[in-house]
């Protein structure tokens, strides 16, 4: 069984920062990509940035050079500081990763609970 349990949201106001945590953890034989997504209030899940094993980052051009994805060292642990945050950046963030659970099995996306990030103006 594979759970991916998201941390550090909250309440902050306009241009301050929060960083979020993802830990993944259960049956990780591999795990490829990882990544953040968003979803306001009425809105779609949006991608806001995926980091691969390899390292490669990609970001929705709406936080590029404010926000940045990064992997802890042990490599099934997600990270993503928020700076500059603007109001349109309220909502709840999700935690995905491709995990292959064991050597028989393929890559499959997974996905934490959510936590909520509210930014004031």
């Amino acid at each position: 069984q594979v759970q991916l349990v998201e941390s550090g949201g909250g309440a902050v106001q306009a241009g301050g920062s929060l960083r979020l945590s993802c830990a993944a953890s259960g049956r990780l034989f591999s795990i490829y990509a990882m990544g953040w997504y968003r979803q306001a209030p009425g809105k779609q899940r949006e991608l806001v940035a995926t980091i691969t094993s390899g390292g490669n980052t990609n970001y929705a051009d709406s936080v590029k050079g404010r926000f940045t994805v990064s992997r802890g060292d042990a490599k099934n642990t997600l990270y993503l500081q928020m700076n500059s945050l603007k109001p349109e950046d309220t909502a709840v963030y999700y935690c995905n990763a491709a995990i292959q659970a064991s050597s028989s099995l393929g890559h499959y996306p997974y996905w934490g609970r959510g936590t909520q990030v509210t930014v004031s103006s």
